[in-house]
């Protein structure tokens, strides 16, 4: 599957931008301490795994970890399909700070992998249908296939990034 790419300031706030890239070592050994890198890394690596939990998708055993200075989540863990797989991925990089998603998930029942679209100003599922299906009328594939996370079909944003699944034959 490989590592994808995400745009950095798009995405669900599940944790502090600032806090989530360096933290700074307190100036003096008077000054209240700070959480170091590894804290804040982990705390939004928890974050994110909360939200991967929160949209119900059936995986097990997830892990996942967030490397600040690069905006880098490596998710571990199963998945009973690969568009869930894929959802996961979307769930980890559609989140504020995230610059690229590394999943290593196994899947139990594989099957071909979708292809991805970054949403740009004017997008519409209806138009992204007519781009890789050749029928605006298919928009609805593509709101399923990138459910829960989507809760309305107008409801996309500019550096999102879809799951766009193989027609069913």
């Amino acid at each position: 599957m490989g590592l994808f790419s995400f745009v950095k300031e798009a995405g669900e706030k599940l944790f502090g931008g600032k806090d989530a890239h360096a933290a700074t070592p307190p100036a003096a050994a008077a000054a209240p301490a700070q959480p170091s890198q590894e804290d804040l890394n982990a705390k939004a690596g928890k974050a994110i795994e909360g939200y991967i939990a929160a949209q119900n998708l059936g995986v097990s055993d997830v892990k996942v970890q967030f490397d600040g200075s690069q905006g880098k989540v490596t998710v571990h863990g199963t998945a009973p399909t690969q568009a869930v797989k894929e959802k996961v991925t979307l769930c980890c990089g559609n989140v504020a700070s995230v610059t690229s998603v590394d999943n290593q998930m196994a899947v139990t029942n594989p099957e071909p992998e979708a292809q991805y679209h970054d949403v740009v100003r004017g997008d519409t599922l209806s138009a992204i249908a007519k781009k890789f299906y050749g029928d605006a009328n298919k928009y609805p594939v593509i709101f399923e296939a990138n459910k829960p996370m989507l809760t309305h079909p107008d409801k996309i944003y500019p550096g999102q990034k879809l799951r766009i699944p193989p027609l069913a034959k």
